[in-house]
């Protein structure tokens, strides 16, 4: 029994369902149970899934849940004020009713809609309809949403499972609308999830890891060929391309957590004994001690939105933007006990060395560009300027044509001997949101995107990372990746999932016209285009070649940035505030200047 699943059975209760699977449209509950009369074709394959420990301890934990909310039901009184709450912070931003589709996973697949769908008086009515679709159910109620549900895709392949990340912007999405059942139910399972066993070829990773994705399967019950059960079945990267283990899922989990609490008014989801345990375990993972001389998180390639080798292992920009988020947004919600003060204290400590990393070595405009051209080298000293020995001859020719006099970005990693000057999207939008960008910092990240319009936006926003690499450069550092070809899916591709983080971005420093720019770009053939992933060539002329269509975090980003335009206040729930405590501390430190060091022996 995993740390979390003991926790469930010591603690009181937390939470009352807000509704049933009795409670769901006619509709969406008599497709379920007709789905569920059509036993799975390979019934002697599943009978041997019965087999894996872990799909049992699915059984239970479902099982878990459901008592949970007995226990507790008649005393959601919390929801009347919740939904007080939120109408103070959001107003009004629910959109007209439509009936909820019913999509339960049966053998590992989930059910598609029809192929013709109805006509809508708007993209955005369509995108919810959209959205609303692509629902998953679990033991009766709403667990998240699949990342694409094209109805004429015949080979989904993990397209048809519920991703950690692809969710972010579908939780958001549902917490604007008031929908907060989905996002509780995600938040809780996917937790349960966090402390299962998980091994390939016979090594663990450390507790804490959260899924890369899960799927909802029916299978048959034991001794019972006519009766099925609902089970979880979670991909922590043993089963993904290159079996790289996803570091941000556990990230964007405790920023859900902190936006759900915000939004809905509920606490006691993030206050359960089970939530602080799982949010302590992912810490500790994130905190624990290596061989690193850097607050950077280091990773491997591939591990986090870019899933694939792109040459962005070390400390890519997007990960530790979301790690200073998620460092912040757990010290809001951590409750104060004994237990917690050491780990209270390491986070403390990282934040403020993690902001001045960042701050100083990532940064680069004009001014700094010129200094690292005029980097001397080999330097052996404590006080040496290039510290990790930069050689100027790394300055790509592009890079010096290409940034502006007025504006400037975090560069896309960091290591010794090696700066990667790629302009990437997320980190850089993810940096201003989190506050690990100063204010001047982060209108500078704005202003450069505004200067470089017609490169990271073009005719669909925004590209993934800027610029693509081709020729010698992309057969050495992807391997010659047939669907990383340059200008294209996370080599310089466009996607639009991004355009709900630019909102979030620009609201934050109060620059709301760009968002809706770019928006307004979005909105001429996003819907005309079929929602695709991502978008080809360096303007974003083309669908992506291999883009799934009707992808569901490009749906759920336009509704998050077209409610958060309308409602800028309600973007609150996403950012963090610059902390007195680590500027406090950045300027003490710099006003001591630099150290002066006694003399040290080897002993």
């Amino acid at each position: 029994m995993g740390i979390a699943e003991a926790a469930l059975h010591t603690m009181p209760g937390a939470f009352a369902t807000h509704s049933s699977a009795s409670n769901l449209p006619l509709g969406a509950d008599a497709r379920r149970r007709k789905r569920n009369t059509n036993l799975v074709p390979n019934s002697r394959a599943l009978q041997d899934l019965l087999k894996i420990p872990r799909l049992r301890s699915v059984r239970r934990q479902c099982q878990q849940i459901d008592d949970l909310a007995r226990v507790t039901e008649g005393n959601g009184n919390w929801v009347k004020d919740a939904m007080n709450n939120a109408s103070q912070v959001l107003g009004d931003v629910s959109v007209p009713d439509q009936a909820v589709g019913g999509n339960g996973g049966l053998n590992g697949n989930a059910v598609k809609p029809p192929p013709q769908r109805r006509k809508t008086s708007s993209v955005e009515d369509e995108a919810w309809e959209l959205l609303q679709e692509s629902m998953v159910y679990y033991c009766g109620s709403p667990v998240g949403t699949i990342a694409a549900n094209d109805p004429n895709d015949s080979d989904p392949a993990n397209y048809d499972q519920v991703f950690i990340r692809d969710f972010i912007p579908s939780g958001i999405a549902f917490l604007l609308k008031g929908e907060y059942e989905i996002v509780r139910n995600f938040i809780l399972h996917t937790l349960q999830l966090q402390s299962w066993e998980k091994t390939m070829d016979c090594h663990s990773p450390g507790q804490g890891l959260m899924p890369a994705s899960f799927k909802v399967r029916t299978i048959p019950l034991d001794g019972d060929e006519d009766a099925t059960e609902e089970v979880l079945d979670p991909d922590f990267g043993e089963a993904a391309i290159g079996r790289v283990a996803p570091v941000d899922s556990g990230l964007w989990w405790i920023i859900l957590l902190r936006a759900y609490g915000k939004c809905s008014g509920d606490l006691s989801v993030q206050e359960r004994i089970d939530v602080q345990t799982g949010m302590k375990m992912i810490l500790k993972l994130c905190l624990a001690d290596g061989f690193d001389m850097f607050p950077t998180l280091l990773v491997t390639d591939g591990s986090c939105m870019i899933d694939r080798r792109m040459g962005i292992h070390g400390h890519p920009l997007e990960i530790q933007a979301l790690f200073y988020s998620a460092l912040l947004c757990a010290r809001e919600m951590l409750t104060q006990e004994d237990g917690s003060a050491d780990l209270i204290r390491a986070l403390n400590n990282r934040l403020i060395a993690l902001s001045f990393h960042i701050r100083e070595y990532y940064w680069l405009d004009m001014q700094k560009l010129n200094e690292i051209y005029r980097y001397k080298t080999e330097e052996y000293s404590y006080d040496a300027v290039n510290k990790f020995n930069i050689y100027p001859d790394q300055i790509p020719p592009w890079l010096v044509e290409w940034i502006p006099p007025k504006g400037g970005y975090f560069i896309g990693n960091l290591q010794p001997a090696h700066m990667d000057f790629r302009f990437f999207a997320l980190g850089n939008l993810w940096s201003i949101v989190s506050s690990m960008a100063t204010t001047h910092q982060s209108h500078a990240i704005l202003d450069l995107i505004e200067s470089k319009w017609s490169d990271l936006v073009a005719e669909m926003p925004l590209k993934i990372c800027y610029p693509a690499l081709e020729n010698q450069e992309w057969k050495i550092i992807t391997g010659s990746d047939p669907k990383n070809t340059p200008w294209s899916y996370h080599n310089g591709g466009s996607w639009p999932t991004l355009l709900w983080q630019l909102t979030v971005a620009c609201i934050k420093m109060n620059r709301p016209e760009l968002a809706a720019k770019a928006i307004e770009v979005a909105e001429r053939r996003i819907a005309a285009d079929k929602w695709p992933e991502y978008y080809d060539t360096k303007r974003a002329r083309f669908i992506g070649k291999q883009s799934r269509l009707y992808q569901t975090w490009s749906i759920a980003g336009f509704l998050v940035a077209k409610l958060l335009i309308e409602k800028p206040d309600a973007a609150r729930i996403l950012w963090n505030d610059e902390d007195a405590e680590i500027l406090n501390a950045l300027s003490t430190n710099r006003k001591r200047g630099k150290k002066v060091l006694k003399k040290t022996y080897i002993v």
